[in-house]
């Protein structure tokens, strides 16, 4: 997708690994984090994200999820964010309101499913 810095300055690369459905953070040629998604339909719900504690501080995880939307936007897809780090995410940074939709009982009973 792209190549960025962290907060350390850094390489930071966010790629879409579709076969294990998540997108995943890189720095310094170490994958340190990822956000896992499920879909449904047009809309990508994200579920997981996590980074590794040694990774902490650096904000990968704001540059992952916000290169994760961004390719969402260019999928053509909506999101949905059940994942508490992407739902923090998405109230504080509202240039993905226009694609995002509301966590509903029907999408949490898909995740259990």
């Amino acid at each position: 997708m792209s190549t960025l810095t962290d907060k350390t300055g850094a390489a930071v690369t966010v790629s879409e690994n579709a076969d294990k459905s998540r997108y995943e953070v890189s720095t310094e040629g170490t994958m340190a984090g990822f956000t896992a998604y499920a879909d449904r339909g047009d809309q990508r719900i994200f579920y997981h994200t996590e980074v590794s504690p040694e990774f902490g501080g650096r904000g990968l995880g704001t540059i992952l999820i916000e290169q994760a939307l961004t390719d969402v936007r260019a999928q053509g897809k909506r999101v949905v964010g059940v994942c508490p780090m992407v739902a923090a995410y998405l109230t504080k940074h509202h240039d993905f309101d226009d694609i995002t939709d509301p966590v509903t009982p029907e999408i949490l009973a898909y995740l259990k499913a």
